[in-house]
């Protein structure tokens, strides 16, 4: 299925590694121009080698979101280079694990930082242009816990996933007027190299797998891939009347019916 996605400028947050390289890959693959940032400039480098070796346009930015300077400085060298944004996927994330007193202000303060307002910040970057275009497609990647229970020592990540959600709907119905669709997906658990499931399945591949018998109906983990064809969907006219939805990407892992 051609998605319609060639040419148009997609920024991914986040980019190099997991869910974001995933996602930057299934949106170069269907002809996008992609700018992809992070703060580790050898695995942004490597990751803009890969996709760029499909034939693909991509631009890797080291940043850090969460500095204002960073992202005056990704939005310019994205401007100059690729042209306004067409497509913002809010990606990059992270949590400070802990119970309710042994974690600080200052874990929840950075978290805030990064999964929340730092997305808050690139969004209201790019609406202008997007305004004036009278169309545009920003996407966040949040987490089915941010829609259910986190589990303990998970508290600051719900909440922030949570507010994502939150922040999502809002600007959904906000933004609609304009031409802007705004959704959020909720992946569940989603292994790939490197990432936290991974490190886990190694480390105790029974428990795991008990995990999975008692928690996914579809019997394995999810994958990367999974979750960047859904972005690539979403970012693509082809949901062009899906709007202010948060989507689920868990295989069944989900219990509620919210």
């Amino acid at each position: 299925m051609d998605l319609g996605l060639s040419d148009r400028v997609a920024l991914v947050t986040g980019g190099s590694r997991g869910l974001g390289k995933a996602i930057a890959t299934a949106m170069a693959a269907e002809g996008a121009r992609v700018a992809i940032c992070a703060r580790d400039e050898e695995t942004l480098r490597q990751t803009a080698e890969t996709i760029s070796g499909t034939g693909a346009t991509i631009l890797p930015v080291v940043a850090d979101v969460t500095s204002a300077d960073d992202r005056e400085r990704l939005m310019t060298e994205i401007g100059d280079r690729l042209g306004p944004v067409e497509v913002l996927v809010n990606n990059v994330g992270g949590n400070r694990r802990g119970g309710i007193c042994g974690t600080t202000d200052e874990d929840w303060q950075s978290t805030i930082d990064l999964n929340l307002m730092s997305h808050m910040q690139l969004t209201r970057s790019v609406v202008p242009t997007m305004r004036e275009r009278g169309c545009g497609v920003i996407l966040f990647t949040t987490s089915i816990y941010g829609r259910e229970y986190g589990g303990p020592g998970m508290s600051i990540y719900h909440t922030t996933k949570a507010a994502v959600i939150g922040l999502a709907k809002a600007l959904a119905l906000e933004l609609a007027p304009d031409g802007i669709r705004i959704n959020s997906i909720a992946p569940g658990s989603i292994r790939f190299p490197g990432g936290s499931w991974d490190k886990k399945c190694l480390a105790d591949p029974e428990a795991m797998a008990a995990f999975v018998a008692a928690e996914i109906p579809m019997g394995r983990f999810g994958t990367a891939e999974e979750i960047g064809d859904v972005v690539a969907f979403l970012a693509s006219d082809r949901a062009s009347w899906i709007t202010g939805a948060c989507l689920n990407v868990d295989g069944g892992q989900s219990r509620s019916l919210i």
